[in-house]
C-alpha cells in the first residue's frame, strides 16, 4: 500500500513551483500525492502575472473530500494567501487530527511579489504553526516570522527558537550562508540544532526550491522517517535537482529544478 502525502497550497500555471511541484516531488520519492488548491497563479519561470485566490470555505471542503475518503500520512502547507484561508487549514488540521505537518510559510516569491496578505502573519504565528510539526522558512520568512534580522548563524539559531517557541514542533531555518561555498540550513527541534549544508551551485535555475525541499520533507514523514532522515533527504534531493536545472533549463527565467527523475 502506497503512504500519501497531501499538499495545501497555489497552483503554478508553469508547473516549477506550488503543487505540481509538490505532487513531483511526492511521487518521485514513492509517495501518493494529494492536493487542495488554495489559489491559482498565472505564473512562469519569469515571475507571477496574476493570483485569483480561492474561497476559505472552498479550501475547507477539498480538505474534507480528500481526508474523509483517502486520508493522509503527511501535509505539506505552502501558499495559503488569506487569513481566512489560513483559518480554514488550521481548523481541518485540529478537527482531522493531522500530525506530520510540514510548514513552507509562503510569504513572498522568489520573483518578489507578495503571495500572502499582511494581516494573515499573525494567523500563521497564532494558529497554524502550533499545528505544525516542522515549519521550514527561508531567510526572509524567518526574519519576518521572528520579528529580528539574520545577518549570523547566531541569528539563525535564536530566529528558530522564537519560530520554536510559537508552538512548533521543529523549526528549519534556511539560507544561510556561513561558508563562501556552502548553503546551511540550520533545524532547532527544541534541545539540539543540526546543520544540513550542501555545496552552492552558481546558478540562477532555483525555480520551486522551497516547494520541493518541503515536499520531500512530507513525502519522507509519511514513510514513518524521522525528522533528521527526511531533513537530509530533503536537502539531498534539492541539491541534485539544482545541479539538473542547471545542466538542462527551461523557460526564460528562473529555471524549475522539478524535472523528471528519468531524464
Amino acid at each position: 500500500m502506497f503512504k500519501k502525502a497531501l499538499t495545501i497550497a497555489g497552483s503554478d500555471s508553469g508547473g516549477g513551483a506550488g503543487i505540481q511541484a509538490d505532487i513531483k516531488a511526492m511521487e518521485n520519492l514513492g509517495v501518493f500525492g494529494m492536493s487542495v488548491i488554495t489559489a491559482v497563479t498565472a505564473q512562469n519561470t519569469i515571475g507571477v502575472t496574476g493570483v485569483h485566490q480561492l474561497p476559505a470555505e472552498f479550501v475547507g471542503r477539498q480538505i474534507d473530500a480528500v481526508i474523509t475518503d483517502l486520508g493522509a500520512d503527511a501535509v505539506k502547507i505552502g501558499m495559503l494567501g488569506t487569513s481566512e484561508v489560513v483559518e480554514v487549514v488550521a481548523h481541518k488540521i485540529n478537527q482531522y487530527n493531522l500530525k506530520r505537518v510540514v510548514l513552507d510559510p509562503v510569504i513572498v516569491a522568489t520573483s518578489g511579489d507578495r503571495l500572502l496578505a499582511e494581516e494573515a502573519i499573525e494567523v500563521i504565528k497564532s494558529k497554524l504553526i502550533p499545528v505544525s510539526f516542522i515549519v521550514t522558512p527561508n531567510r526572509d520568512e524567518a526574519e519576518i516570522l521572528s520579528g529580528i534580522s539574520l545577518n549570523c548563524e547566531e541569528d539563525f539559531r535564536k530566529a528558530a527558537r522564537l519560530i520554536y517557541e510559537l508552538g512548533a514542533g521543529g523549526v528549519l531555518v534556511k539560507g544561510g550562508e556561513f561558508a563562501e561555498d556552502l548553503f546551511t540550513d540550520i533545524y532547532y527541534d527544541g534541545k539540539d540544532f543540526y546543520h544540513y549544508t550542501a555545496p552552492k551551485v552558481k546558478t540562477s535555475h532555483t525555480h520551486g526550491t522551497g516547494c520541493t525541499l518541503s515536499s520531500v520533507i512530507a513525502a519522507c514523514l509519511a514513510k514513518e522517517a524521522l525528522p533528521a532522515e527526511a531533513l537530509q533527504t530533503a536537502k539531498d534531493y534539492v541539491y541534485r535537482q539544482i545541479e539538473r536545472a542547471h545542466n538542462y533549463p527551461i523557460g526564460g527565467g528562473s529555471a524549475p529544478i522539478s524535472l523528471p527523475q528519468g531524464q
